[in-house]
């Protein structure tokens, strides 16, 4: 009990367990109170404010915690803040989530699967959470069965990496891997890891549970999806390759630029066809998770650093888009067929306006943050001397431009469909906040900027 005691005095681990106890507490609250969901929401939204907090209040530089089995720098910080907030917001568009973070933290590969499935099995449950929905049902099974292989196929690989470096701790397995040359069975473990990951940031070919998971689920919780768990995955993706493996780089640098180009060119080309709004969003978070391994496969500091600016505007941006999504809702109930946005502009000019801007921002247009974005992962790859993967990103963002565009030449240009009910002030404030930021940010990069280039100095 002692050194338990000792970990949390420390810090290091205590936002964690005050989410899991905040969490337990809830759903004791939900369980044995009638008509809670309010009271739920709002405690929900304070725990995870109380959660960045002891975040920020844990101290500055590196901390450990269960024997160096989760380790705290300022990159874990960064991104747990982000995940945080990616949560909050999720909860104010209407559902009640609490985020495991301790896989941004892991330093082992214990920690490492432990932290991936705690989150996984909620979002199996938030993926069917609208029971009566078939759809529902049909994502989360899809999504269950789906993840159940891609944690098998990531457990195999942490176990052949044991066995053939003989640690599960990050440190140590550097230095085993850096002392001699990586033997065939380390590159096969290292496969099968990269596998399991990619699947939990849905990166090609590991993507196939994201479109219909993206459809099948109720709206807030697709925008759950598309927000704090790639961040957090994102997050572990960086470290579980630079901290175990920064000496073999060539060996798992080629796979990744396979995972993001084919990530890429899938975003941009099936997303074309799309009829279905939530369809669309979820090819193109396909396609923005392979432009964020571009700074991965970059193996650099400055690759790092493009990958956090990256995540931070892409959550932004994504959760904007989820909120016009929400406000696609006429008297008998929501609808997310793309052919409804005709005409919005003279339905709605302000909805019309910001979801033009989080579409403009996503296609990487000037000078919208998303353009930002972009410009500091393609600057990092050609820092890298992967100047051919950055020149198929630009040409992915072409196309994927098309679908983008498409949506605002709809809402502009055609006839007006039926309009929406009007939005709730809720989903109104996270559309308009959002917007801001994407229309303003190339005024204001520097906090941001500076907040990535310190949180990935940790890291080296």
């Amino acid at each position: 009990m002692m050194p338990l005691l000792d970990h949390i005095q420390g810090a290091a681990a205590l936002p964690e367990i005050f989410l899991v106890v905040a969490a337990m507490a809830l759903l004791m609250l939900g369980v044995f109170r009638d008509k809670s969901a309010d009271i739920v929401n709002m405690a929900a939204i304070i725990a995870l404010g109380l959660a960045v907090a002891l975040v920020l209040a844990g101290g500055s530089g590196r901390q450990e915690a269960f024997g160096g089995s989760l380790v705290v720098d300022t990159f874990a910080r960064l991104m747990k803040v982000l995940t945080l907030f990616g949560s909050a917001v999720a909860i104010v568009l209407s559902v009640n989530f609490m985020k495991v973070m301790i896989m941004i933290s892991a330093n082992d590969l214990v920690a490492l699967y432990l932290g991936l499935e705690l989150q996984s099995l909620a979002l199996y449950v938030v993926a069917a959470i609208d029971r009566d929905n078939p759809k529902s049902s049909e994502a989360g099974l899809k999504y269950f069965v789906l993840g159940a292989l891609s944690s098998g196929m990531l457990l195999y690989g942490a176990s052949l990496i044991y066995g053939f470096t003989g640690h599960v701790g990050f440190p140590e397995i550097a230095k085993a891997v850096a002392a001699g040359e990586p033997g065939l069975g380390l590159i096969f473990g290292l496969v099968f890891l990269i596998a399991g990951l990619a699947f939990k940031v849905s990166a090609v070919p590991f993507h196939m549970w994201t479109p219909d998971v993206y459809e099948g689920s109720p709206t807030p919780v697709a925008a759950f999806f598309a927000a704090a768990p790639k961040i957090a995955a994102m997050s572990l993706f960086v470290r579980a390759m630079l901290a175990p493996f920064p000496s073999i780089l060539p060996d798992w640098q080629q796979i990744l630029v396979f995972i993001s180009i084919a990530s890429m060119l899938l975003g941009a080309f099936a997303a074309i066809g799309q009829t279905n709004i939530k369809r669309l969003l979820a090819y193109s978070s396909i396609g923005h998770m392979g432009y964020a391994l571009i700074g991965l496969a970059s193996g650099s500091r400055e690759g790092v650093q493009a990958v956090i600016i990256y995540m931070a505007i892409y959550l932004i941006m994504t959760l904007g888009s989820f909120a016009c999504v929400l406000a696609m809702r006429r008297k008998d109930g929501p609808v997310e067929t793309i052919s409804d946005l005709a005409g919005l502009a003279r339905n709605d000019g302000l909805l019309a306006f910001f979801l033009a801007v989080f579409m403009f921002s996503l296609a990487g247009i000037p000078p919208l943050a998303g353009f930002f974005a972009k410009y500091f992962i393609f600057m990092a790859a050609i820092k890298a001397n992967l100047v051919t993967l950055a020149v198929i990103g630009v040409l992915a963002s072409v196309v994927g431009a098309v679908y983008y565009i498409r949506i605002v030449k709809l809402m502009y240009f055609d006839e007006p469909a039926e309009r929406f009910e009007p939005m709730v002030s809720e989903v109104k404030a996270v559309a308009v906040l959002a917007g801001l930021f994407v229309l303003f940010f190339a005024l204001f990069p520097q906090p941001l900027s500076s907040l990535a280039e310190a949180a990935a100095a940790s890291l080296f």
